[in-house]
């Protein structure tokens, strides 16, 4: 489907598909067009061109109204003068049902997800985690074939998004529920979906799964937009079947050869992908010096400058943390390193 705004295309070309009990994400900067392919599904956009179906049904020229989705706004949107109960209620109420069966669709759908019990309390007298769950519970009274999200954890601290992440992803599975989350924070399409779709500058960069896009990034950019990569410069020196021989800076490494012929390289190593050593390791590894050194509790964050460049590296060894200035060696590990396709 394609979305213009005069010259300009918010949405160029872009075609997916989200099986039955799937939950995708769309993911991808600010900009990118994700949240306007959210609102093309919703209906509160039309499609310049292209065509949208749900559960096989043509619903490209329908309202949102007619098209059989909920959407979770990033803004929960709850009614401020109404309790809990109204606010979940209201939907059925709109669509004719009495206001008997109304509530007790509501009830139904606050118990489970776990806010029996808070019905008469207003939208003020909630947490933010309670806030995003009455959304929710709002959006799925109506039952409807597909539930979207639009950014629906960016109100909540760091602590309070990983846990109602986790109750989103169960509720998921727990009801089968086909659902389009968009976000564009990677951890949390990564700890969420089933599938990812990484878009950028209006168009699909790469569809796969999470450990997909992790380990194998088609591109310079989903490979540095999942999750923290470093860029390197390296050469295949040979092909072996599928396999390449892959060097640098004096390391070699047997890798997937990803469809790349003997030559310059780029490899995008991981932060677990290096290792990091205050002494001499006694067989092939870069010298380096530690630029920064990031104490976290359960590791430490590196920053070392190498003749190969900047290396951001993560290390679980914390009794020791060299100090900015150490002299180091870095090797690779046998994950988290992989060659970029040109």
């Amino acid at each position: 489907m394609i979305k213009r705004y005069g010259d300009v295309a918010a949405v160029d070309d872009v075609s997916f598909e989200i099986a039955p009990a799937e939950l995708v994400t769309l993911l991808g900067p600010s900009g990118c067009g994700k949240t306007t392919t959210l609102r093309l599904i919703a209906g509160l956009e039309m499609a310049t061109e292209g065509s949208i179906w749900i559960g096989g049904r043509d619903v490209t020229h329908l309202s949102a109204a007619d098209r059989d989705v909920s959407m979770v706004f990033q803004s929960y949107a709850l009614f401020p003068h109404m309790n809990v109960l109204e606010n979940v209620s209201y939907g059925p109420r709109v669509q004719g049902a009495t206001r008997a069966k109304a509530e007790e669709m509501a009830h139904e759908k606050l118990k489970l997800i776990g806010l029996a019990g808070l019905e008469k309390r207003a939208p003020s007298e909630l947490s933010g985690g309670q806030q995003q769950r009455v959304a929710v519970a709002r959006a799925l009274v109506l039952e409807p074939e597909v539930l979207l999200f639009d950014e629906p954890l960016s109100n909540l601290d760091a602590k309070l998004r990983r846990r109602v992440r986790e109750d989103i992803r169960e509720l998921q599975q727990k009801l089968r529920l086909t659902v389009a989350y968009v976000t564009h924070d990677q951890e949390e399409a990564l700890a969420v979906s089933d599938k990812i779709i990484v878009m950028s500058n209006a168009r699909i960069a790469q569809v796969g799964t999470p450990r997909g896009l992790y380990d194998e990034p088609h591109s310079l950019f989903v490979a540095d937009f999942i999750g923290d990569a470093t860029i390197v410069e390296g050469e295949v020196v040979s092909l072996d079947g599928g396999m390449a021989r892959v060097r640098l800076a004096g390391l070699e490494k047997d890798l997937p050869s990803r469809g790349l012929k003997v030559g310059p390289a780029k490899l995008a190593v991981r932060p677990h992908g290096f290792r990091i050593w205050p002494a001499d390791p006694g067989r092939p590894a870069i010298a380096g010096r530690v630029h920064k050194a990031s104490y976290l509790g359960k590791h430490v964050e590196y920053t070392v400058e190498t003749p190969a460049g900047e290396f951001f590296a993560i290390d679980g060894a914390t009794e020791r943390v060299p100090a900015q200035g150490t002299d180091v060696w870095v090797t690779l590990n046998d994950q988290g390193v992989a060659l970029v396709p040109a």
